[in-house]
């Protein structure tokens, strides 16, 4: 290879994660980047421990380009295990570890994995699913007793070589395939390469103004691409400390952010709901809490104005989008919530959106119709669906499958997912209105709306309630209440009760279950 060449591969380099990474570590070398069960990295201590994971990794016989897996629950090992194979050209495949044996079998078969890094307390997962595959490696991200490659082990072991690895890769390659929930169809892998993602880092930044010198609390899962590139990323580059969680449990989200100094969090309303309901919410020490971040789903607004009251002076931001967007789309800022509750913002800088009718003609301002999006941070496709890439694409806009509308200034509004429209009686309803109208009820405390199938109806509105700790209230009295609130085809035709709704790990409302369960 010519010196010129050389010199060219190496500027190209520079486009990437683990470049990025690298910039950002001879920054901050001894300041805390990341803190994991009384593990604490600095910066320059986790830019070695990558490069040691990442050169190890190629070692083992995997090769730029090929798919390596990562199954496991939050850690430290598993944030270095990513951006390992940022550095070695990997490209990351994270894989939810609530998934069946059948269904992690079915991601590494249809991605083409060449490896699988997996927690031990998902062995008989693992055990069931790799006979047969032609894995080239089979670690652990953190085992006590590793019994091959572990990622941990490797991270920590000054003795490997910890320079950065002779790889070429650029902007366009391929850093991840973010697989999307499978609601009618197999789960698709939206392919996310190295330049989209840094584009979307550059835009989370600026719009949600995190900052360098506030820690960060991160207790969303890492498999979900709002936690991993919404937050931690764009905190790792910009030199801030971050304390990662394994789950967000409220009483150890509330005694973090109090013990630690935690100025920013991210959640979604499922989970800001859990800490407000906290017996102990108003003894914890709070005061450094400046940001808080919600999204993933839609926050009920009776939901929002409670924590606005009971969190005064902290800034609120709606964050909306979805994995293929890597995932940031639009944001409602601070400043914009008091007018604005119910809007999911406006488009971030590097996003353009449009709600169009299903000939991709612009609807008129305050007219549903579907969310598309335009952005560099996009997916170039779906990994080996080259139709379902094509029709994602119509019109060369991609279509996000949520319908909304934009009211006269430009703000977004979120309607609902397709999916999740109800059609009764010939009229149709937003799943979200009837909620928001249950929600205005003291007694309740989350609630689900689906439509069931009715001979009558054709779907039959169905509410589906949590009550909060104490509070009792009868069907009767939740429909009068309904009533009252909304226009008389919204009303739910029945209300069940239940002790907790189906939620993901990432603690979003799985409808989908509730409508199997429930038909």
């Amino acid at each position: 290879m010519s010196h010129a060449c050389r010199n060219a591969h190496s500027r190209i380099q520079r486009n990437t994660i683990g470049a990025a990474l690298s910039r950002s570590a001879r920054k901050h070398r001894d300041r805390l980047a990341l803190a994991f069960e009384g593990r604490r990295w600095s910066y320059a201590q986790l830019d070695r421990a990558v490069n040691r994971v990442a050169n190890r990794l190629l070692a083992a016989g995997l090769a730029p380009g090929e798919r390596l897996a990562a199954y496991g629950k939050n850690s430290d090992a598993y944030a270095i295990a990513w951006l390992a194979c940022t550095r070695a050209g990997l490209v990351h495949v994270p894989i939810n570890f609530a998934l069946s044996a059948d269904e992690l079998r079915y991601i590494l078969e249809q991605s083409g994995a060449a490896g699988l890094l997996s927690d031990t307390s998902l062995a008989d997962n693992v055990a069931r699913t790799s006979e047969g595959l032609p894995l080239t490696l089979a670690g652990t991200l953190h085992a006590e007793a590793p019994p091959g490659f572990d990622v941990l082990q490797v991270a920590l072991d000054e003795s490997s070589d910890d320079s950065e690895p002779d790889v070429v890769i650029d902007g366009a390659s391929l850093a991840q395939l973010l697989y999307t929930s499978g609601t009618t169809a197999a789960p698709k892998a939206a392919m996310m390469t190295h330049q989209a993602l840094l584009a979307e880092y550059m835009a989370c930044m600026v719009e949600l103004d995190i900052k360098g010198d506030e820690p960060m609390l991160a207790a969303l899962p890492l498999y979900h691409s709002a936690q991993m590139h919404v937050f931690l990323m764009p905190a790792l580059l910009l030199g801030a400390p971050v304390h990662l969680r394994m789950a967000p449990l409220p009483d150890d989200c509330l005694s973090q952010i109090a013990s630690q100094g935690i100025a920013s969090f991210f959640a979604p309303p499922t989970v800001w709901i859990g800490l407000l309901r906290h017996p102990d919410f108003d003894t914890f020490d709070l005061s450094t809490l400046k940001k808080a971040y919600y999204g993933a789903s839609i926050m009920p607004v009776p939901v929002l104005e409670e924590l606005q009251q009971r969190l005064p002076g902290v800034g609120l931001y709606n964050c909306y989008g979805q994995s293929e967007i890597a995932p940031l789309a639009t944001v409602l800022r601070p400043e914009e919530h008091a007018e604005r509750p119910a809007s999911a913002g406006r488009p971030i800088l590097t996003v353009e959106t449009r709600i169009v009718d299903l000939e991709m003609n612009d609807v008129p301002t305050g007219e549903h119709g579907e969310i598309v999006h335009r952005s560099p941070q996009l997916l170039t496709g779906y990994w080996d669906k080259p139709e379902m890439s094509e029709e994602a694409f119509t019109g060369g806009w991609f279509h996000s499958g949520d319908v909304g509308y934009f009211d006269e200034a430009g703000y977004l509004y979120v309607v609902d997912r397709i999916k999740d429209v109800i059609n009764t009686g010939g009229v149709v309803v937003a799943s979200r209105e009837v909620e928001e109208g249950l929600f205005t009820h003291p007694a309740v405390s989350e609630v689900a709306v689906i439509g069931l199938p009715d001979a009558k109806w054709i779907e039959a509105i169905t509410a589906v309630v949590v009550l909060k700790e104490g509070a009792e209230v009868s069907e009767e009295e939740l429909i009068a209440h309904a009533k009252a609130h909304m226009a008389p085809y919204k009303v739910p035709k029945r209300i069940l009760f239940a002790e907790a709704l189906p939620k993901s790990t990432a603690g979003k409302i799985l409808k989908r279950h509730l409508r199997k369960d429930l038909s």
